[in-house]
């Protein structure tokens, strides 16, 4: 069991994608908005080592926001 405490895993979670030439990625600073192609509703992707995993929904509590997942993905 101690072996497994010694492994890492990144997790993302996709909001959504857009697109946009890098010199107006470049212009960008800090406090700049990016506008995706999702809406509040949506589900959002949950990836582990870049691989997906799950899908789940955004929930806001106060200050915090959270991941309930609401499907895995078999591979």
């Amino acid at each position: 069991m101690n072996s497994v405490n010694n492994v890492f895993v990144e997790i993302s979670v996709v909001l959504g994608k857009t697109s946009l030439p890098v010199h107006q990625l470049l212009k960008m600073g800090r406090g700049a908005v990016i506008e995706l192609d999702a809406h509040h509703e949506d589900e959002v992707w949950l990836l582990a080592n870049n691989v997906p995993i799950a899908r789940g929904e955004i929930i806001v509590q106060g200050e915090k926001i959270a991941i309930s997942i609401t499907s895995t993905i078999k591979n």
